[in-house]
């Protein structure tokens, strides 16, 4: 059957995901360096074939794999499992790394959206989750410890909102041009929690001192705690992948 030979082919068959996985890796660089404007000058060419080819070989794997769908999943017909397929996350991937190419050519935008537009070629590094087992680890991880990471994050947040609070209240007299909102003592707050620190906004009173300072210890012990949790499933995922439960073929005994 000529669908289940092409469906093995675009998932089982190693030289085409090798060739997809390079492709991509191609199209990054690609990205990066037509960023330089003597680069992209020189070689214009090159890099708008090099678009054009990468867009008709990720259109025809889109279109295989949209086309194949109904073998990927057992139930319900054959449009719903494209439907299926098309609003997944590897199926939107696949179609967001394509459809900057087709946009312009039936809808007239000017250049601000259309540079917004060539950003999203970046998300084509998300197909590689489809064939990098290290990403799909990285995502399983992440898909494991969701509640965990967002307790954490949802304390992140609580704090953020109110050292940000505390310190306008306590600074905006003192530097009502630098804390002149609660937005602006966010920004503040961010930098100080995650201890990047960029300087730009500090506190001057002693009670801002001291209360930045407080801010700066816990931000530590909440940037740990994501970090911990992340490390820790890690660790398990990879025990659990290097363990290889054996079955006595007498007794049964899993060993």
């Amino acid at each position: 059957m000529l669908k289940k030979e092409v469906y093995d082919f675009i998932n089982e068959d190693s030289w085409f995901q090798k060739f997809i996985y390079t492709l991509i890796i191609l199209n990054v660089f690609s990205l990066l360096l037509a960023s330089y404007k003597e680069i992209f000058t020189e070689f214009k060419v090159f890099f708008e074939l090099f678009e054009i080819f990468s867009v008709i070989i990720f259109s025809i794997e889109y279109v295989l794999r949209l086309w194949t769908a109904e073998l990927h999943f057992e139930k319900g017909t054959g449009f719903s499992k494209r439907l299926r397929f098309s609003l997944s996350t590897y199926g939107l991937i696949d179609l967001i790394a394509i459809l900057p190419f087709y946009l312009p050519l039936f809808f007239p935008f000017d250049l601000r959206v259309l540079r917004i537009l060539r950003l999203f070629r970046l998300l084509r590094i998300f197909k590689l989750g489809r064939l990098s087992k290290s990403l799909q680890t990285i995502m399983s991880v992440l898909k494991d410890s969701r509640s965990e990471l967002s307790l954490t994050l949802f304390v992140a947040f609580i704090l953020l909102i109110l050292s940000s609070t505390l310190m306008f209240y306590v600074e905006n007299d003192a530097q009502p041009d630098k804390f002149e909102n609660i937005g602006q003592s966010l920004w503040w707050s961010v930098a100080t929690l995650t201890t990047v620190g960029y300087g730009d906004i500090y506190p001057i009173t002693p009670l801002g001192k001291l209360l930045s300072s407080v801010i700066a210890i816990i931000g530590i012990g909440v940037l740990a705690l994501p970090t911990g949790i992340i490390s820790s499933a890690f660790i398990n995922r990879l025990e659990k992948d290097k363990i290889k439960e054996c079955e006595c073929p007498k007794c049964g005994t899993k060993f």
